[in-house]
């Protein structure tokens, strides 16, 4: 009994009083956040209790995981998603990359995704470095600079609690380890084709698109494609922002393919932004008055996503493809319209990320994760922490992308073109 009580003051005692205050205050701020914004406490859950119960065990850690343990334990008796607390060096990696991410850095022009638990390469720009180094989809990144890919990947898995949301996560740490200055150069390490390593140091650009800034968010650079292929309109954009642009350009897109037999919108990558734009582009294709994509509810209020109708849609097959990079107001827009009847849905699972999502650094270094509304699709569906399930799953391989193919894509073309063959 003495040597455990010893041992005990030992262990204390190795943590220092400012370590323990900070704890303390990590702890508290979690608890305060999650009282003060969260939309509504979970029937028979009494937040005190919890506190009172859960305090003592931060006050007598021994040392950052047990603090971390507690509070894990606090945010997991909500029994949600979106809710998490993640340890100092790997938010350090998150944290920044979610903050940085429209931050108006340059890139090497690549984007990537999480396939096998490798950082696999699914596009080069057109004309960017990186396609003029000879990078190619279905390349991996090892290495960038310093930082090991793999390695970095599975600590990352290892603390992120929603399994949907890992895909996208793990994406973003890997493009923002790979943002510089513009003009400044990146040294990359792949493994190509032939699973042979290869070395590139590869400048970074500017970012593609205009410059935006809305309200206090940081800058934001949007960019907005459109195609006709085989009388099938396409169209794709990175984010739900910069209004103007975008709805203009969307609009003469659908209205330039009014005698198409249908469109396709891929929302890959997309991880939202601004609810009220998926109403205006919804209502392309929506005729009906009153619709709604499905409502979103905060802690004081209640927004309803009623889609605003055009005086002329586009009422042929809509194809909408995803990823699990398809997040937020994506996911808002896709599960509605699939709701609605309007599209059919190609690709992977997203993200299960449709909730306003906020991540901070607590006093003591870690990073703390929260959602501050709730969401529920047209279909009485919570979004959040499920996703959109594709009507057509089509997950993305490395195989697929070194032989220059786009399965999910091919398959939503390949859909609209069966339509046409049965009118």
């Amino acid at each position: 009994m003495l040597l455990s009580v010893a041992l005990t003051a030992a262990l204390l005692a190795a943590m220092t009083p400012e370590q323990r205050s900070r704890n303390i205050e990590s702890f508290d701020y979690v608890w305060t956040t999650i009282r003060d914004k969260h939309w509504s406490m979970p029937a028979g859950l009494d937040w005190d209790k919890v506190r009172d119960e859960l305090r003592p065990k931060v006050e007598t850690a021994t040392s950052a995981s047990q603090a971390r343990t507690a509070m894990l334990d606090m945010i997991g008796r909500l029994k949600q998603s979106h809710f998490n607390i993640v340890p100092q060096d790997v938010s350090e990696v998150l944290g920044d990359a979610f903050k940085s991410e429209h931050s108006g850095e340059g890139d090497p022009g690549l984007d990537v995704r999480i396939i096998d638990g490798h950082a696999v390469v699914v596009s080069v720009a057109d004309g960017s470095p990186a396609q003029q180094s000879g990078v190619r989809p279905g390349w991996v990144i090892r290495k960038a600079d310093a930082v090991e890919i793999d390695p970095l990947l599975r600590k990352i898995s290892a603390v992120i609690v929603e399994p949907r949301t890992r895909g996208l996560m793990l994406s973003r740490a890997v493009l923002f380890l790979m943002q510089r200055s513009a003009g400044s150069t990146i040294k990359l390490e792949f493994l190509d084709g032939a699973n042979q390593p290869v070395a590139k140091e590869i400048r970074a650009i500017d970012p593609r698109g205009a410059a935006v800034k809305f309200g206090y968010m940081p800058q934001v650079h949007i960019w907005f494609e459109s195609a006709k292929k085989d009388n099938i309109g396409y169209a794709r954009w990175n984010m739900f922002m910069d209004p103007p642009m975008l709805m203009s350009r969307f609009g003469d897109a659908v209205q330039s393919c009014k005698e198409c037999d249908g469109f396709v919108i891929d929302l890959r990558g997309n991880p939202g932004g601004l609810g009220v734009m998926a109403m205006g582009i919804a209502g392309w294709f929506i005729s009906r008055p009153d619709q709604k994509l499905g409502v979103m509810k905060t802690r004081d209020s209640e927004l309803k996503f009623v889609v605003f109708p055009r005086s002329e849609v586009f009422a042929n097959p809509l194809a909408i493809v995803v990823d699990e990079g398809t997040a937020s107001t994506s996911e808002i827009f896709a599960e509605g319209l699939k709701d609605l009847g309007r599209a059919r849905i190609f690709g992977s699972p997203t993200a299960g990320a449709a909730l306003p999502s906020v991540f901070e650094r607590l006093p003591n270094g870690d990073g703390f994760q929260y959602a501050i509304a709730n969401y529920i699709a047209e279909g009485g569906k919570p979004l959040e922490g499920l996703g959109v399930t594709p009507d057509v799953e089509i997950n993305l391989t490395r195989k697929a992308l070194l032989a220059g193919h786009d399965p999910a894509l091919e398959a939503a073309f390949d859909w609209i073109r069966e339509q046409r063959k049965t009118k």
